[in-house]
């Protein structure tokens, strides 16, 4: 009787573990997506200084009422712990030393795509949804849009709003605070 191979689905213990023995390294870009260690597209010079536009806007706007997190970790349940570009934060005294923060701590997470954008959209816009994060952006540096991803659904967002340059949004959190897109585009 021949064994049909299987594949292994990751939790966020075992992930960790791999790191504490040294079979993934804090250097690695990786994030782990339902379970699958997805290695992550190299990071340009174009969406690094979007990043770096938009977390500085950001941190200004938001001042001590949010806190700005910029590449770091989001816990997503047992199996997930993607890496989003930024992301607001409720903010804490501990800034989240320990524990990252989850779906409910969550108020914008905030996407940069300049090679990644079907990734975004086909496999981390579904992902955030089911879990629960209220809004996400999705910046396409190739189409010069901003689309607001909004109303969660375990099978999806039920509101996308796409922005182009020149528009505004609101931001979440942040009352009365809107973003011009091309805060975000450059």
């Amino acid at each position: 009787m021949a064994l049909q191979p299987t594949s292994k689905r990751f939790t966020v213990a075992e992930y960790y573990q791999m790191g504490e023995a040294g079979i993934l390294d804090e250097d690695d870009r990786v994030e782990l997506i339902d379970g699958e260690i997805i290695e992550m597209s190299p990071m340009g010079s174009p969406h690094a200084a979007r990043v770096a536009r938009a977390q500085r806007w950001l941190e200004r706007a938001a001042g001590d009422s949010i806190q700005v997190r910029v590449q770091l970790p989001v816990r997503l349940g047992p199996h997930s712990e993607p890496v989003p570009d930024l992301a607001l934060a409720r903010p804490r005294a501990d800034f989240y030393e320990t524990e990252h923060p989850t779906a409910q701590d969550v108020l914008l997470l905030i996407e940069i795509a300049d090679t990644s954008i079907r990734y975004d959209r086909g496999v981390k816009a579904p992902l955030y949804a089911r879990s629960g994060i209220a809004e996400l952006w999705i910046a396409d540096l190739k189409q010069r849009t901003l689309t607001v991803y909004r109303d969660p659904t375990p099978n999806g967002y039920r509101s996308l709003q796409t922005l182009r340059p020149g528009e505004r949004i609101t931001v979440p959190g942040l009352e009365g605070v809107e973003a011009a897109v091309d805060d975000i585009l450059g």
